[in-house]
């Protein structure tokens, strides 16, 4: 069982005073009787609360504790703060009234640059020892009870000068795969003697801490990050939200347009707010306290994946503080997936399209690599080009009319020997129909000879 002491200094000195005046409360006194007690009381030394020294009270001071005690209880002998704490005694109405004002509307400007400012413009005497002179620690007491914080010139920027900062509160998602957080910490490692910087990828479940996916690479790309998601979605199942940062890894149209394909909300903070994403950066200090500080001396990319994979394994059965208790493998796995996202659902979500022109020699380069059509008509004309994220190995295709024509790599030894493909398009067979009777030289001269017959 814990101790049981007093809640406060206050609480303290109300037991000390109730101790030096107890026997009195207890005793029956006679005309003159207390008076006498009260004297001889004043004479002993006592040590207060937190005081280094002994000392007398004056028989005013025992009288007042005593009828107090007698009157109210024990609870009257809790001293009563200031009416004027943090006010600053020394400073007048007005001139508190516009240090406040002042810190309302430049809620970055440190305090000894508004008096400074002040004792320069004449407003504040600059003296020490004038009695309307004004210390820092008075000016911050004031702030502080009227609950004028100074905040950083960035989030000033983002607050609004009437409401001031912002209420920050403890928040969770309702349940695992409700929300993800996703983002990347910076590392560096040696390679044969060269230090070489790293990014780890990683995202994090909200409600149950648990990690669905990491991995170090040595690029901050949105494709790399885009990798790790769909490499998470695929084991995990789509997240409803995904909260990502503001830069350009997590801004781009490539995963903006798989989010909504797979039914994710993407959802980004506001600039200059990183306590808006506390959990991750919190894991990101685990990560860095546990297992980077002591990732030192010579070593590759894929050693440093498999340590951040056994870290992980460790992370998701070691409890968690913001758990209860409860290990964020356990809570994760308590919920269960109720999406229907398959490889087939996936990998028509990662289709991605765009044009291209086809080369006179029948040729699309994609990325750098040369495919060949086997539709020689299409030579000169754009095509539209379709190929899925998810396989990168397979090859793209072109899409016309509906029907989906396969490209392969360009072989030029079998192009050398192979029939060059038609350049126009195969038209279908058509029964043979009987033949017009078109002739204009005929119907020229039958109007000769009607206009030569006619009467004059």
């Amino acid at each position: 069982m814990e101790p049981l002491t007093p809640r406060n200094h206050a609480e303290r000195v109300a037991i000390f005073r109730h101790t030096v005046i107890g026997r009195l409360l207890v005793r029956e006194f006679v005309h003159g009787e207390l008076r006498a007690e009260l004297e001889k009381l004043s004479c002993e030394r006592f040590r207060p609360p937190e005081a280094d020294s002994t000392r007398c009270y004056a028989v005013p001071t025992l009288e007042r504790w005593y009828y107090a005690c007698k009157k109210s209880g024990p609870e009257a002998l809790v001293p009563k703060p200031r009416a004027d704490k943090g006010h600053g005694r020394k400073l007048p109405s007005e001139m508190r009234e516009l240090l406040c004002d002042i810190r309302t509307e430049n809620r970055s400007a440190s305090v000894p640059l508004i008096l400074s400012t002040l004792q320069e413009e004449g407003l504040l005497p600059s003296d020490p020892q004038d009695d309307h002179a004004a210390s820092p620690q008075t000016v911050r007491k004031l702030f502080a009870a009227r609950g004028l914080t100074r905040v950083s010139a960035k989030v000033a920027a983002n607050d609004d000068p009437q409401e001031g900062p912002k209420m920050r509160l403890k928040w969770q998602a309702s349940h695992p795969g409700a929300l993800w957080h996703g983002d990347v910490c910076h590392f560096a490692i040696f390679v044969e003697g060269v230090k070489k910087p790293v990014r780890i990828h990683g995202h994090l479940d909200d409600a149950s801490r648990y990690v669905p996916a990491i991995e170090a690479c040595w690029t901050e790309r949105e494709q790399d990050m885009l990798e790790l998601f769909i490499d998470g979605v695929r084991v995990h199942g789509p997240p409803d939200a995904l909260y990502l940062d503001n830069g350009a890894t997590y801004s781009g149209e490539a995963l903006i347009t798989l989010c909504h394909r797979i039914g994710t909300l993407l959802l980004h903070p506001k600039p200059y707010d990183p306590q808006a994403r506390g959990k991750m950066e919190r894991f990101w200090r685990t990560l860095r306290e546990g297992l980077l500080v002591f990732c030192t001396g010579e070593m590759s990319l894929e050693e440093l994946n498999r340590r951040l994979r056994a870290f992980v394994d460790r992370y998701h059965q070691t409890p968690h503080a913001g758990l209860l208790g409860r290990t964020p493998a356990s809570v994760y796995r308590a919920h269960k997936r109720t999406d229907d996202l398959d490889e087939q659902k996936l990998h028509k979500a990662l289709m991605v399209r765009e044009t291209r022109r086809v080369s006179h020699d029948n040729l699309v380069r994609i990325d750098g690599v040369a495919w060949e059509l086997d539709q020689g008509f299409l030579a000169g004309t754009k095509v539209t080009i379709v190929r899925s994220l998810l396989t990168s190995t397979a090859p793209p295709v072109v899409e016309l009319e509906g029907k989906l024509l396969p490209l392969h790599p360009v072989d030029p030894i079998h192009n050398a020997k192979r029939k060059r493909p038609a350049l126009r398009a195969p038209e279908p067979q058509k029964p043979a129909r009987p033949g017009v009777a078109f002739n204009p030289v005929s119907t020229l001269l039958k109007g000769a000879k009607a206009k030569k017959g006619a009467p004059r």
